[in-house]
């Protein structure tokens, strides 16, 4: 069975995110999105909204499940028995820094393989940054995040 980890931020999550998930969940037999716990970043929304929310978008995959972890993907890649990161790209910025992090996962543990994912191009301009800082100024993010998420975004930025 191969296991693949889908880790990120996630805050919120996109339907770019979505189009890893979804593609990732046909190709693997199994297809974990963790949300990264990291201590240097101030998220919008708790690790356990991230989780909800994440779950909710993915009810209908059965063979996705929604997990938080801290520290290196690797120890948590061994944890959960998992064989294959998944990562999205956008753009070649993005593959510049994700070769550098496959590199350093592949030196920490050869048997875990990096597997890139290029997002649907309708979703290349796409970030979670982009998303709220529209939302946070009360434009539509309708077409960016599924209606929960837009829901979630709503609840964070309303005026008083």
């Amino acid at each position: 069975m191969i296991h693949a980890v889908y880790p990120g931020s996630f805050d919120p999550v996109t339907y770019g995110h979505l189009d890893i998930i979804q593609r990732g969940s046909r190709i693997f037999d199994k297809v974990t999105v963790a949300v990264l716990i990291n201590p240097y970043k101030n998220p919008l929304f708790t690790v356990e909204e991230r989780v909800e929310l994440i779950k909710e978008v993915t009810k209908d995959m059965p063979n996705v499940e929604v997990d938080s972890f801290h520290g290196l993907l690797i120890d948590y890649m061994r944890q959960k028995n998992a064989n294959t990161i998944i990562k999205g790209l956008r753009a070649v910025s993005d593959f510049e820094y994700e070769l550098q992090m496959a590199s350093i996962n592949r030196k920490l543990d050869e048997n875990i393989e990096t597997f890139f994912m290029m997002t649907n191009n309708k979703y290349s301009f796409l970030s979670s940054s982009i998303v709220k800082e529209v939302a946070r100024h009360q434009g539509s993010v309708n077409d960016l995040v599924p209606e929960v998420v837009e829901n979630a975004l709503k609840g964070k930025f309303i005026t008083k």
